[in-house]
């Protein structure tokens, strides 16, 4: 029993390829009589011949793979690619230091607790790498004698 012209018909109407055409097993012999596009058309709206769905890929693995990742695992020695530089590059690091320290400096200079000279002093010092971070930073400042209100950072 031959459905090629039924299902290339089929596959024209529903505009998918002919290898998604299903055409139900129980009513095969009613479908392979049929040669007219309009016979065709009243078995798709009967439902005896349907389009199957696309296969898509599942993301379920990829997900949980993820979530495991934002937890920290599965980033040992053996799942890394590239450099430590490439995976968390030095300009990224020294940006984010930097800003933080500057946007630290900043909200002293206008909580009054360093004056516009100190400030910019603090300034061209971490712009040089002097401190690591806001904690080193503000340690410093107190020991060269600058008086920091404790709690806020």
């Amino acid at each position: 029993m031959q459905l090629t012209n039924q299902k290339r018909l089929a596959a024209k109407i529903l505009k998918c390829g002919e290898n998604r055409v299903w055409i139900n097993p129980d009513y095969i012999d009613e479908v392979a009589s049929s040669v007219q596009a309009d016979d065709i058309r009243e078995f798709i709206e009967e439902g005896l011949i349907r389009a199957k769905a696309v296969k898509g890929t599942s993301r379920v693995r990829a997900r949980t793979r993820q979530e495991q990742r934002r937890k920290g695992r599965q980033k040992g020695q053996g799942k890394r690619m590239g450099t430590a530089n490439a995976r968390n590059p030095r300009k990224n690091r020294w940006m984010r230091t930097i800003r933080s320290q500057r946007r630290a400096l900043k909200d002293l200079r206008e909580a009054d607790e360093i004056t516009p000279s100190q400030y910019r002093r603090y300034y061209l010092k971490a712009k040089g790498g002097s401190y690591r971070s806001i904690a080193h930073m503000r340690s410093q400042m107190t020991m060269e004698g600058v008086q920091l209100k404790e709690g806020d950072n």
